[in-house]
């Protein structure tokens, strides 16, 4: 613990965790919106914020809880799919919200190429929000849409089955087979996308032009 009396106590939001004041202020001075990414061991929530002189103003939202009580989302919240799912999500409530742009705002989350919220980035991108990114932190096609859990569930299942029930009791009880997470995924997929296709349909006739 610093001492001394120059020694300045950090602000509340840093000594909790919450804030990196270094990281917002560059954010915050590019005047761009900001795409807030905050996975947790649950869930996944995303924002769309703009920041004001007199505050933070959330433009749209999304969390992955509304993946499982509207949309019929049975794997788990936190995981890839699931924070792919949720940046799509809100992505496509920005764009109704006329939001083109913004970057990417993780916070105390260490980046780690393919995790979880380079998913949700690619989800808010594949929506039609156009934000700054590198490729290759991007995960591939085959973890946002749950194969290799699938094809590790397949092994596990025929070796270890004690394990694999244990391991995805929580997909078992929700009645999905881990081996079809992937075709559940599409599935989840097409009806966020059947709910927003107005916003859709306008994004490719703009794209279009």
């Amino acid at each position: 613990m610093g001492r001394g009396p120059r020694y300045k106590v950090p602000r509340r939001r840093r000594r909790e965790g919450k804030t990196n004041y270094r990281k917002r202020y560059i954010v915050v001075m590019s005047r761009k919106t900001r795409l807030v990414v905050r996975p947790s061991l649950k869930y996944v929530s995303i924002q769309i914020i703009k920041a004001k002189p007199e505050g933070d103003e959330t433009i749209a939202a999304a969390h992955s809880r509304e993946l499982v009580k509207k949309y019929g989302w049975k794997g788990g919240a936190s995981n890839t799919p699931a924070a792919y799912l949720t940046g799509f999500l809100a992505g496509l409530r920005a764009l109704k919200e006329g939001v083109k742009e913004a970057v990417l705002d993780i916070g105390f989350v260490t980046t780690v190429p393919g995790g979880k919220v380079f998913a949700a980035l690619k989800g808010a991108i594949d929506a039609g929000l156009s934000i700054p990114h590198s490729e290759e932190m991007i995960p591939g096609d085959d973890r946002i849409k749950g194969e290799h859990i699938a094809r590790y569930t397949s092994t596990l299942k025929g070796e270890h089955p004690e394990k694999y029930e244990r391991l995805f009791s929580q997909y078992l009880r929700n009645g999905l087979s881990p081996e079809d997470l992937a075709s559940h995924f599409e599935e989840v997929l097409s009806k966020i996308k059947e709910e927003y296709k107005d916003v859709i349909s306008n994004r490719e006739e703009v794209v279009e032009a």
